[in-house]
């Protein structure tokens, strides 16, 4: 199994937003949070993908009290499945809402993220 890391997530949300990790997926902590089961991982990993394109797709067009309901769900989402980037950005975005440059980085982390999970043999 492909190993990705977390990257810190020390600093503020801003600085949070910005850190870069070695995969988008910590594979390690998906695979414990599926108990080991590959096929589990692999079908929630693609309900997150789906669901963080949506997000994405939705938090453009939000109000800001909108933004804040859908980035707290993604980070929740994000947690769970070890996309740790994702998870600090969408707390950016639920802290800051009317940050721009949140929105622009979270769509360049789920676009890493859908394309990782697309390459990936898990």
């Amino acid at each position: 199994m492909n190993k990705g890391k977390r990257a810190g997530a020390s600093g503020s949300g801003e600085q949070a937003c910005e850190q870069l990790q070695a995969a988008p997926i910590d594979l390690d902590h998906l695979h414990r949070q599926t108990m080991g089961d590959n096929a589990l991982g692999r079908e929630v990993l693609a309900m997150f993908v789906a669901q963080s394109l949506s997000v994405r797709d939705q938090l453009a067009g939000a109000e800001l009290r909108q933004r804040t309901l859908l980035a707290h769900g993604l980070k929740g989402a994000a947690r769970g499945v070890g996309a740790f980037a994702i998870a600090e950005c969408a707390d950016a975005i639920e802290r800051n809402p009317g940050e721009a440059g949140h929105l622009e980085r979270l769509d360049s982390l789920v676009e890493d993220v859908r394309a990782f999970v697309a390459a990936a043999d898990l």
